[in-house]
């Protein structure tokens, strides 16, 4: 029985020796975690804070290099706008020489244009128009303008209103009508009709419009919108200029202003011309025939300059044997 319970006794005693060292070991792990738990949070918050630190100086440092970056765009986008401004300034500049240039060339090329394509039409002439051209004798008189008379006291105009005229000569027509009338500064009488002998203003028809600043004035701007049917064909505003207009003592000038001539014969009109514009005891005509070609056909392919060739024919011979000048015009548009 002793042995028994000594047995028992021992085995309890061990037991609690291992219950003892496990109580042991877990109050020596709580010490122990309690000692270096403050440690290392204190270690991992200074080492947060250093870092947050770091962070907000890379913040900075950042926004330094952002504010600087947009400093550079904007000085950037400003010289771009400054430089887009000069660029369109200069494209304008350049778009306006280019303009004058092309002008210069565009008048150069008509000028040389009109030359080359009267002397072709010289070397082509007709028969008939080389007889009329034989008998061609440039007058002689100390008393023009340009070479125009100015001794005449009436003036009436005789204007082709044709579409070629209207749509490109117009504006050059109502500065040569200007001009004419500059050459004349106190006139007895005006009259305006076009090539067919239409009457500018109705009002004085078969009759003389007077000459004063205001008339003058009415006839420009009456001109500039002045579009009725025309021929092409100056043969009745010039008949009708002189049966109507013609009286004994009267010094008259007749100015026809041109483009081209639609009649198939030149002669024919020149005969009619001369049948009704007679001669005086003294050999002169009983009014002057001037006349002034603007040459709008020569812009034309050559098929259509026949007839412009035929006006200055026409016209050049009827000056001529009428006391007048003929002018031919080396461009129709006003520079």
């Amino acid at each position: 029985m002793k042995r028994q319970r000594r047995e028992i006794e021992g085995v309890s005693l061990a037991f609690l020796d291992v219950i003892s060292c496990g109580f042991g070991a877990i109050i020596l792990l709580l010490v122990l975690t309690k000692v270096f738990e403050p440690v290392v949070i204190e270690e991992s918050i200074r080492n947060l804070e250093g870092y947050l630190v770091s962070l907000q100086q890379e913040l900075y440092d950042l926004r330094g290099e952002v504010k600087d970056i947009n400093r550079k765009m904007i000085r950037k986008e400003d010289l771009q706008t400054e430089q887009i401004e000069r660029l369109a300034r200069l494209n304008a500049e350049l778009s306006a020489l280019k303009s004058e240039h092309e002008k210069t060339l565009d008048k150069t090329r008509v000028s040389t244009l009109i030359e080359g394509r009267l002397a072709e039409a010289k070397q082509s002439l007709t028969d008939e128009m080389a007889i009329l051209l034989a008998d061609y004798k440039r007058a002689a008189d100390d008393n023009k303008i340009g070479g125009i008379p100015v001794d005449s006291e009436y003036v009436i105009f005789v204007i082709d209103t044709s579409g070629s005229m209207y749509n490109y000569a117009w504006p050059l027509v109502l500065q040569k009508v200007s001009e004419t009338l500059a050459v004349y500064p106190r006139l007895k009488g005006i009259q305006v009709m076009n090539d067919m002998g239409n009457y500018m203003f109705s009002q004085y028809a078969g009759d003389w419009i007077p000459d004063t600043n205001a008339r003058r004035k009415a006839i420009i701007e009456r001109l500039r919108s002045w579009n009725v049917f025309s021929n092409s064909s100056p043969v009745e505003g010039i008949t009708k200029a002189i049966a109507t207009y013609y009286r004994p003592g009267r010094k008259i000038s007749i100015f026809v202003f041109g483009d081209e001539f639609s009649g198939r014969s030149i002669q024919r009109v020149v005969d009619v011309i001369d049948k009704i514009n007679r001669t005086n005891s003294k050999g002169e005509r009983l009014v002057r025939i001037h006349a002034i070609g603007f040459p709008v056909q020569f812009a034309n392919p050559p098929r259509y300059q026949e007839t412009g060739i035929k006006f200055a024919i026409l016209m050049r011979t009827l000056c001529e044997r009428n006391g007048g000048t003929f002018v031919g015009l080396a461009d129709f548009r006003v520079f």
